[in-house]
C-alpha cells in the first residue's frame, strides 16, 4: 500500500550519513598533531619573526657608561627603534645609538668568545637579538646635522649651531664656565669648534658632558668627530629595565629655543 503522505524513504541512507560523518570526523582526528610534534615548527617560526624584529624594526641595548646621564643611566635598558629612520634622517635632538667610526673604536675589545664553536653560537644567537651584536654601538644626542656648523661657546657657555645658542635642558653635568674669562678647550674644559658637519652625517654629544667622548674627542680625524647616518643602529624610544626607570625617552630639539 502507498504511503498516504507522500514521502519516500530510501532504504539505509541513515547509515550512509552516519558513515560520511564520522569519516570525516576521523580526518579532522587524523590531523590533529600532538604538541611535540608541532613545538619545532613553532620555535622555527617564533626565530623568523624574531630576526625580522632585530633586522627591520629594532632591539634592546644596554647602557654600559655614564655619559648619557642624567637621561640614561648604567645598567639601563632601552629599545632602540629602526621605523623612524626609514625614509627620513635623525633630527637634533634625537637619541640615537650608532657604530663608531673607525678612529672611535681602538679601545673597543670583542664581545666574542675566543673559542669558535662558542664565537659561532653567539654569533647564531645574535642574529636572532638574543646576544648583542660584536660591534662598538655607542648613544648620544644629535646635536647639529649635515650642512650645520657647531660650535662652542657664546658669552653664556652655551653650545651654538650657525651662530645660534642651543637651549639644552637635558645637560646637567659639563665643565666649568668663566664668564668673561679665558676658558679650557675639551677635553678640561667646554670651548670646541667652529666645525661644519659633512652632508650625510651628524655631530653627537653625551648629556653629561664632563664624561662624554663624543664628537669632540675626535675632530682631529677625517670625519671631523662627525658620525656617518649610515652608522647610526636606530632612535632609542623607551627605558624598558628596570621598573622604577622605565618610561619613554624624550627627542628635545635644542635648536628650537
Amino acid at each position: 500500500m502507498a504511503d498516504e503522505s507522500g514521502s519516500v524513504s530510501v532504504s539505509g541512507s541513515d547509515d550512509e550519513g552516519a558513515g560520511r560523518r564520522g569519516k570525516r570526523q576521523a580526518k579532522k582526528t587524523k590531523k590533529q598533531r600532538p604538541f611535540w610534534q608541532e613545538l619545532p615548527v613553532l620555535v622555527v617560526i617564533a626565530a623568523v619573526i624574531a630576526a625580522l624584529m632585530v633586522s627591520f624594526v629594532g632591539r634592546p641595548y644596554v647602557i654600559p657608561s655614564q655619559s648619557m646621564e642624567e637621561t640614561l643611566q648604567i645598567g639601563d635598558r632601552i629599545y632602540v627603534q629602526k621605523v623612524s629612520y626609514y625614509g627620513s634622517d635623525p633630527q637634533p635632538g634625537d637619541v640615537v645609538v650608532f657604530v663608531g667610526p673607525p678612529s672611535w673604536n681602538t679601545r673597543y675589545q670583542s664581545i666574542r668568545s675566543d673559542n669558535v664553536v662558542v664565537r659561532g653560537v653567539q654569533n647564531f644567537f645574535s642574529f636572532f637579538g638574543l646576544v648583542p651584536p660584536d660591534e662598538n654601538d655607542l648613544v648620544k644626542r644629535v646635536i647639529a646635522v649635515g650642512g650645520q656648523t657647531v660650535q662652542c661657546c657664546d658669552a653664556q657657555g652655551r653650545v651654538m649651531v650657525d651662530g645660534k645658542p642651543l637651549d639644552e635642558p637635558y645637560v646637567q653635568n659639563d665643565y666649568r664656565w668663566l664668564p668673561g674669562q679665558q676658558n679650557a678647550t675639551y677635553p678640561a674644559g667646554r670651548v670646541f669648534g667652529p666645525v661644519k658637519v659633512p652632508e650625510g652625517h651628524l655631530w653627537v654629544m653625551g648629556d653629561n658632558r664632563n664624561q662624554s667622548a663624543d664628537s669632540r674627542a675626535h675632530v682631529g680625524d677625517e670625519l671631523q668627530g662627525t658620525v656617518p647616518i649610515d652608522n647610526v643602529r636606530g632612535k632609542a624610544v623607551m627605558k624598558i629595565w628596570p621598573p622604577n626607570r622605565m618610561g619613554f625617552i624624550r627627542s628635545q630639539d635644542p635648536q628650537t629655543n
